[in-house]
Parts: C-alpha cells; structure tokens; sequence
C-alpha cells in the first residue's frame, strides 16, 4: 500500500493542511462543507494504487487557516490552486464532494489548461434559485454553543436523517470536523449560496464525471442542471450509485474509486 505523508504547504493564505499517497498522474481532493481530507481517508489508498492522490483541509476547515468575515467558494479555489502551486502541479484531475465539488468547478473554470479531468460528486447547482432558497440560512449545521454541550446532539440529529443506518462512525467523524476549532459550518454553506455557478460552468472544457447517491435527496436532482452547464465540456459521464446517502466517499469508497479510476483511465 502506498505511504500517505501529511504536510504543510506555505501560501499567501497561510499553511494549508494536506496529504499525499502514490505515484503517477496528479488527482486533487476537495471535501464537503463542513468536513476536513478526512472524508476521503477509504478514499485515498484506494486510488493511490494508481494516482498521486493529493487531499486536503480547504479554507476554512480542519487544520488549515479558518476565514474572518464571509467565505467563498473562489476562495477556497484559490487556497486549492496555491496548494497545487506550492507542490509543483501544473496539471492535474479533480474530485470534489458537494461543496468541495462547487469549489472544483471554479477551479475547472479558472484555469481549464491545468485540468485533464473533472469529477463532481453530488455537486450542488448554485443557481439563482438555490440563492434565493438559501437566502436565510443553511438549514443545516445550524447550532449555537449551548454550555450543557446540546449543540452536539443537535448537529447529530440535523445529519442522521440524510446518513446511512448503523454507521455512527461516518456521523462522529463528521462532529469532529463540524466542531474543529475555526470552522464556522454555516458560513461555509453560505460560501455555495452565493456562488454563482451558472456564469462559470460553461467555462470548463474538461471531460467530466458526474457522480450521484441514489439517496441523496439534495445533490441527486442536481445533476440534470449540472449537465446542462456543461456545454463545453470534452465529454460527460454520468455513474449513480446505489444506496449512497450525503457520505458517499466514507459509505462507498470502493464504488467511487472505481467510477472516478475507470474515467481517469479511459478518457
């Protein structure tokens, strides 16, 4: 199994916290909101079999500088592209989960030269009326620092419902990133509502891999639009995967390394 090696790469946003394992072709991965690479640690070894597997901490989350005032999804893009400078990548594959798929949007669209493969896995679709829909919060993730440590509890139960059964692993995991110091979970759900997405897709001239969860209620019938945005795209594929709830990369990490290896591979 390929060594996984943790580090810190000095940026003009500060120290961002990254890992990499494996050899060969360069993939990128972005986690969702309000998660940490950790989301993708069944992931990672999986696809390090035959990639140089690069995740990390975005702007904002795990380990990596935290944001004062309003976050961003261009500015996570911008934390992504300075990781990938400092490292010395000047092409490579993303795969980015829900927000983090957002964020790999923007990248695609900024600099489509540096991208050989775009992969969206339950990407949201950031339109005009997603803004509008999320005009007064999140809906999610929403809980005050109560003394008697409720707001746990609440986390937990906003979350369950959209998990898998008999996984409270995935769900601790996700406590533990939702409550890193630094990280504001509501802003960064505020960062996707005011992306405007439908100016940026039709930028991005990769060949892209559309992911969906079978049961994902949020990102599922997203991908529809999200096809439609990608006009200019070399070629879109689109692979759904059965019994996959908000936690697709810890629930099945197998079936989406074969979906996101199979594309890298053929196209």
């Amino acid at each position: 199994m390929p060594k996984l090696h943790r580090g810190y790469a000095d940026t003009s946003l500060g120290q961002l916290h990254y890992c990499e394992s494996g050899s060969g072709p360069a993939v990128l991965l972005l986690h969702q909101t309000p998660r940490s690479m950790d989301e993708f640690a069944d992931v990672i070894p999986l696809l390090a079999e035959d990639f140089r597997v690069i995740a990390m901490d975005m702007v904002g989350f795990g380990l990596s500088p935290g944001v004062d005032g309003d976050h961003s999804i261009e500015l996570m893009a911008d934390g992504a592209l300075a990781l990938m400078d400092e490292l010395s990548v000047p092409r490579f594959a993303v795969l980015g989960h829900h927000t983090g798929g957002a964020v790999a949007i923007e990248i695609a669209a900024r600099q489509p030269e540096r991208i050989s493969h775009l992969c969206l896995s339950s990407a949201p679709w950031t339109d005009a009326r997603f803004r509008l829909d999320h005009a007064d919060g999140p809906g999610v993730d929403e809980a005050e620092l109560a003394e008697d440590g409720s707001h746990l509890t609440l986390l937990w139960s906003m979350r369950a419902p959209f998990y898998p059964e008999g996984r409270p692993d995935i769900l601790t995991r996700f406590i533990r990133d939702a409550i890193a110091p630094g990280v504001d979970p509501v802003e960064g759900h505020r960062a996707c509502a005011r992306y405007i997405m439908e100016d940026r897709i039709g930028l991005i001239t990769a060949p892209t891999l559309v992911i969906g969860a079978a049961s994902d209620p949020f990102a599922l019938p997203e991908i529809p639009r999200l096809r439609s945005g990608l006009v200019n795209a070399a070629s879109v594929r689109e692979v759904v995967i059965p019994d996959g709830h908000i936690p697709l990369m810890e629930e099945h990490p197998d079936e989406v390394v074969a979906a996101v290896r199979g594309f890298l591979l053929d196209t």
